[in-house]
């Protein structure tokens, strides 16, 4: 980064957990610092009335408006911050009507602290590019900058279709799973199953609790971490 004031980030997130660990992401990227925490659209304007932000990390799906709509109505009042998608929203005409709003990056949820910090850094790297243009190839890695890598950074020895698998399983069971509990749902050994777990702890969309009443050492319970609204 080439500019000496830090990015100033707003995260817009209705579940406090996730919102308290976006937070904490933020503060962990060199160049980036988080500014306010709002868990409502209408918290978000008013932050944004009074406080200057460069970057929105967006919630799709808040109790009281579509961040899109969100995010529109911010384009109409005058405000320029660009916005990150932070969503379990998987709809490509979504994707596509925020294109034009201004997000210009979306992270699905649940996520890594590295997979965040790579949409950060290659905003940053977006953002640090200034002057005018020697040719289209300039012009290219600028907007390469921006497009992030495929598939998405996971702990080494995790996949995206296992831990979607986990996050269904863990989701559905209302009173939650121990980890010998998901690998038999899932069909992977119980320490892979454990793997995962940790992982969905790490990114705050999961809780652990240890199950007494047991001979021996008290086994873990994991339950899935809702939001209001998702």
């Amino acid at each position: 980064m080439t500019d000496a004031q830090p990015i100033r980030v707003l995260v817009v997130e209705d579940d406090p957990v996730a919102a308290d660990a976006h937070v904490m992401y933020v503060g962990r990227v060199p160049g980036f610092t988080a500014v306010g925490t709002a868990h409502t659209g209408a918290q978000a304007r008013r932050l944004l009335d009074r406080v200057p932000v460069d970057l929105i990390l967006l919630d799709l799906h808040l109790p009281d408006v579509h961040g899109l709509q969100l995010a529109r109505s911010l384009r109409a009042a005058g405000h320029h911050a660009d916005v990150i998608a932070v969503t379990s929203a998987r709809d490509l005409a979504v994707v596509r009507e925020g294109v034009s709003l201004g997000v210009v990056q979306y992270v699905l949820k649940p996520f890594t602290f590295a997979t965040l910090r790579d949409r950060l850094v290659r905003y940053a790297e977006f953002r640090a590019a200034a002057g005018e243009a020697s040719g289209q190839e300039e012009v290219d890695r600028a907007l390469a900058a921006l497009r992030a890598p495929s598939p998405a950074a996971l702990p080494k020895g995790l996949s995206a279709p296992t831990l979607e698998r986990v996050t269904t399983t863990l989701r559905d069971a209302e009173e939650g799973l121990t980890a010998a509990g998901v690998a038999e749902a899932v069909g992977i050994s119980r320490i892979t199953a454990r793997r995962y777990l940790e992982h969905l702890v790490d990114a705050g969309r999961a809780g652990r609790s240890p199950l007494y009443g047991q001979v021996g050492r008290p086994e873990l319970v994991y339950r899935w971490v809702p939001a209001t609204h998702r």
